[in-house]
Order: C-alpha cells, then structure tokens, then sequence
C-alpha cells in the first residue's frame, strides 16, 4: 500500500488537513486476505469532526459472518498459524508493529476524522499503544512455560496451554484500534486466528489494520485468513458473531447492556467462552492528605476531559473532602474553562468533537436531567457555538457540582466530558459512596498516607485502583473490571488466558 508524506505532532495544523484530505481508506470487508464487497446495504460513514461522509461501506450480514468465520477456522484448522514455533508467531507480531509505525501518520488522521479524538491523541497515545501492543506480545510469545507437576514416580502429568480457536472480538469506537490490539495480538500470541467487527462509527481504522496484518503476514509466509475484519453494526453482524458455533473465544469492549446480549448468544449457540469488558462509573477520591491538592485537581480534569470523557474508566465522579472541596472544585473548574476545545485535526487542540450527533444529544440528555434534579453546574454544559469546524458535534467541559448519590449524575455511565462532584466527611464514608455504583471498572484516590493508601485501595471494588494518579501504568499489568464491568483481563500475561485451553495429559510410565 502506498504511503503519504509523513507528518508527526511537529507538524502545522495545515499539514494535517493535507494529510486528511489524500487518504483513501479502505471500505470493504477484509476475508480471507481479501477485500470483499458485502451483500447488504450501504452504511455512511459519517466525521463528527465536520458531519461529512468520509466512505460508504456495505453492512455486513450473516453471509460475511459466514464467510470470515469459515476463512478463521479454516486458518486455524489446517492452516500453519496454530502450528508455527512461538518465535516465528511472535516475529511476525513484531512486523505488525512495525507497519504501523511506518503508517503510523495517514492511521492517527483517519482515527481523528472517524470518532473526533485529537490528532495529538490519535498519534501519540493510540497508535503508540497499539504499535507497543502487538511489539509486547511479540516479545512474550515464545516466553510462556507449560508445567509438569510433581507427580508420583510412576506417572509423567503435562499440562499444556494450547490455543482455544476461532475468537470473534467486537471492539467499541471510543479507542477503535487500542482495543483491538488488546484483544488481537494476545490471541494472535496464543495460536489463534480472529474475526474482528469494529464499531459502525470507526470501521475504517480497523480495515487498514487488516490490510497491514495481512501484509505481515504474507511476508511471514503465513496463508490469509489469520485475522479477518468485518464492517457492520451490532445487532446484524455482532449478533450472527455471537451466535456462531464455530466460534470457540468472543471478547467484546462496550456497554454493560450489550455485554449481556454475547452472554445470552453464547448460551443460544455453543456455549463458546465470553469476555466482557464494560461501563464505568469510576470513583477518584480525593483526601485532605494528598500530596498535592494542585496535581489532584489538575489530573481530574485530564481525566475527565481527555477522550471527550468517551472513556469506560474515566474519573466521572469526583469525591472531595468537604474541607478542601471548593478549592479543589474551583481549580478544576479553571482547567475545564481553560482547555482547548478544537479541531481534531490541529495538533494543540486538547479536546475534539463527541463521536456524532446521537452522543452529542445524550451526553445534553444528561445534563439536562442534571439540572432538573437540582445539581449545580459549574461550567459549560451547552454545545460550542459557533463550533470550531462547522457542522461538527463539539461540547463545553462540564462541571456539575453539589451532587448527591441518587441523582443520576451520579449512578450513569453518562460517556462524555461531564463531571460530578461529590462530597464526604470521613475515609470511611468516600469508600461507601465509592462502591455505590453497579460498576467497578477503576478508582483513583489521592492521599499522602501509605497506609491509608494500602487500606482505601483494597476496599475498593474496582479492577484497577490509582493512587496520586490516573491511568497511569503500562501492559505487564493488567486490566478489567468487577461486578458489572465485566470479567477477564485484557493486557499483560494474563490476557493469554482468554485466548488458551489448559490440557492435562498423564502417561503411565
């Protein structure tokens, strides 16, 4: 595939336009190691950065399902994937990384025309998390150990992790190709081959992806049908993934809602194993005792702004202590007045466009129901207007305070840059309202007492806990959520263990 010229962060707002402009993104299903036409009708693909078309793509159905399902299992079934030593997997994972370094510009423009992240965002943060992902899984792939426990002297017991299969992974919009990184180069790691359907609202992304696998590959010598990308929307072509009964793994990012539809399509099909990573509501509690009262406010600002807050871990509800609750509060009201909300396509723009209309409209829902409950709004809470593109779907930080647990601001994933502040009086009574929620994706908490440190962040129900920080860490730790923020890990080691079956043998010696 040709490359554009390339451009990085030290380029001019001008030359990401120009960038943006020449790109021809791919806009059929990517089967088999080939681009294929579907048999439905046309989607629109639609920029939230300016409301045009950037491609027409056609819905997958049960026949494209079909048909990259089938080119998986064959894949996995005769083809070499599985069977290749861990070295030569790993290799080629290392290739991937690799070209999309090398494309790294023309994927960071496509990603911030088809959801409104930030271009700063789109390259430096995803693209290097995705390039970091499939290099660090490349790296692991011929460092696993199988065991042999000590058995009785005239027994020889093995157990051995072998690939699980045909894994369906269904990833959301917000981070469209972090996501699939996190599912697919484990997966890919494990032996197994993988059909993919992104997001209607991002599709692109992901099939330029698939055309770069596919070239990794084929220089591997690897026959196609490894990976297989599908364009479609959920309840078609996610649900006839679900359903398939030659789909062994599902792996699925998005809401708790549809998380319980792959539950239910598993127990309808072949009981295949179903990993969930859903909503949030996720607590960041801030103590007296923080080190830093500045830094707190300041990361909680970042933190719920950074993405558009169309993040499942973003630190939606503030928890203050009452006796620096207004500092605190005013300080991140200065950081939310102050942020730069812009064009996603000029490098110092530090918030872009909500993913389209229908978010821009929910995310309003909820501030409108906000108000009416009689929470105060600090700052913003209305659209930009005039927007910074025309016909884009640009939203003012919002800061709600005087919030109390029943209101919804407080209960729902509101998925946007709307942050609820809420109060207490003791440690106590921050970890109860912590934990008040259906949700345990993150936590944050801000403190300068280790021991408090070690006591909050284990009475919190959460899968990830930050302490005198947020989203910090990297892929040798894991992540994932309790209740119902899902189950399984993504990231790290452990992530194998979604993608691989544990077999016992015992030879009688």
């Amino acid at each position: 595939m040709g490359q554009l010229p390339v451009v990085t962060l030290d380029s001019s707002h001008a030359d990401w336009i120009r960038t943006a402009g020449r790109l021809v993104p791919p806009v059929r299903h990517r089967i088999g190691g080939r681009e294929e036409d579907g048999s439905g009708a046309v989607f629109r693909v639609v920029s939230p950065r300016d409301g045009t078309t950037l491609a027409e793509v056609t819905d997958a159905g049960e026949k494209e399902v079909d048909l990259a399902v089938a080119a998986a299992r064959r894949a996995f079934d005769s083809g070499p994937w599985p069977r290749l030593a861990p070295a030569d997997r790993g290799r080629a994972l290392l290739r991937i990384a690799d070209l999309v370094e090398e494309h790294r510009s023309e994927i960071a423009a496509l990603i911030s025309l088809e959801n409104g992240k930030p271009v700063a965002e789109s390259y430096g943060i995803e693209l290097r998390a995705v390039a970091g992902t499939f290099r660090w899984y490349g790296q692991l792939a011929d460092k696993l150990h199988d065991e042999v426990p000590h058995t009785d002297p005239g027994a020889l017991a093995l157990v051995t992790r072998e690939p699980a299969g045909v894994v369906g992974a269904v990833v959301p919009w917000n981070f469209p190709l972090t996501l699939a990184a996190w599912k697919i180069a484990p997966a890919l790691a494990a032996g197994c081959t993988a059909v993919l359907k992104p997001s209607e609202l991002t599709p692109l992304s992901a099939l330029l992806l698939a055309r770069l696998v596919d070239e990794a590959l084929t220089e591997a010598g690897v026959p196609p049908g490894v990976l297989n990308v599908v364009a479609g929307d959920g309840p078609t072509a996610g649900r006839a993934l679900g359903l398939h009964p030659d789909v062994d793994v599902l792996a699925f990012t998005g809401s708790t809602a549809v998380g319980r539809h792959y539950l239910r399509y598993a127990a309808d099909s072949n009981l295949k194993r179903v990993w969930l990573e859903l909503g949030g509501k996720s607590p960041n509690i801030v103590l007296p005792d923080a080190p830093d009262l500045a830094a707190a406010a300041a990361t909680a600002a970042w933190g719920i702004f950074f993405n558009q807050g169309e993040m499942c871990t973003a630190p939606s509800r503030l928890l203050v202590h009452a006796s620096v609750a207004e500092e605190v509060t005013e300080a991140v009201v200065a950081r939310a007045e102050a942020l730069r909300v812009g064009d996603p396509l000029d490098p110092a723009t530090e918030m872009g466009a909500l993913a389209g209309a229908a978010r821009l409209d929910a995310v309003g829902r909820h501030i409108d129901a906000g108000r009416a409950a009689g929470a105060r709004l600090r700052t913003g809470g209305t659209p930009l207007d005039p927007a910074p593109v025309s016909g884009g779907t640009y939203l003012r930080p919002t800061v709600f305070d005087r919030v109390t647990p029943d209101m919804a601001l407080a209960r729902e994933e509101i998925f946007g840059p709307v942050l609820s502040v809420l109060t207490f009086d003791t440690v106590e009574e921050a970890v109860a309202l912590a934990n008040d929620t259906a949700y345990g994706l993150a936590a944050g908490l801000w403190t300068g007492s280790l021991s408090t440190a070690h006591t909050v962040s284990r009475a919190l129900r959460a899968g990830t806990v930050w302490v005198n920080c947020y989203e910090e860490g990297d892929l040798t730790v894991p992540f994932g959520g309790y209740k119902q923020s899902g189950n399984g890990r993504d990231k790290s080691a452990h992530a194998l263990e979604k993608y691989t079956e544990l077999k016992t043998t015992w030879i009688q010696l």
